[in-house]
């Protein structure tokens, strides 16, 4: 991880500090209209097998993540998604926390928990074309770019999948 980062288990205390971060007016550039993504944390956060996380540097909250099986957003999965692939979120709300290399640190943990507590067959990521640091830290992550798809509210994203490593 990247010095002074971890992640910590997301808990229903959290809820409005997260709700706060995703009605950021770049948050919801990013991730779209805060009512979507609440959605997306709100399943996190009650489903049990699901992996929420708080991003935490240099001792202070600065950001969310979490990974839910790709299986639970249902028939709204893109063509390219692999049968078995968990859904990585993941974003840095704290403006101070960003351009420090905390995105593909997160990641790298995150998908290791992943590859570690479950079957996943792969992890998988959607990041908005315009943003391009987002897309940059899948790249530096080791995610592979898939194809662009188009979000139900219209938005380009990249697909990005990473593989479970062969044993």
């Amino acid at each position: 991880m990247a010095e002074g980062v971890e992640l910590r288990p997301a808990r229903e205390a959290d809820w409005a500090l997260v709700r706060r971060w995703l009605r950021q007016p770049e948050v919801e550039r990013w991730l779209g209209p805060a009512t979507a993504p609440e959605t997306e944390v709100i399943a996190a956060l009650t489903d049990p097998a699901a992996i929420a996380r708080l991003i935490i540097w240099t001792g202070r909250p600065v950001g969310y993540a979490h990974a839910i099986d790709a299986a639970v957003w249902g028939r709204d999965l893109p063509e390219g998604v692999p049968a078995g692939a968990w859904d990585l979120d993941v974003f840095i709300a704290d403006t101070a926390a960003r351009g420090r290399g905390l995105g593909p640190a997160v990641l790298d943990e995150l998908r290791r928990e992943v590859f570690t507590t479950t079957l996943a067959t792969a992890v998988c990521a959607f990041a908005p074309v315009e943003n391009e640091h987002a897309v940059r830290a899948y790249e530096r992550a080791g995610f592979q770019w898939k194809h662009i798809w188009r979000a139900p509210s219209g938005a380009p994203m990249w697909l990005l999948v990473s593989p479970r490593p062969r044993a």
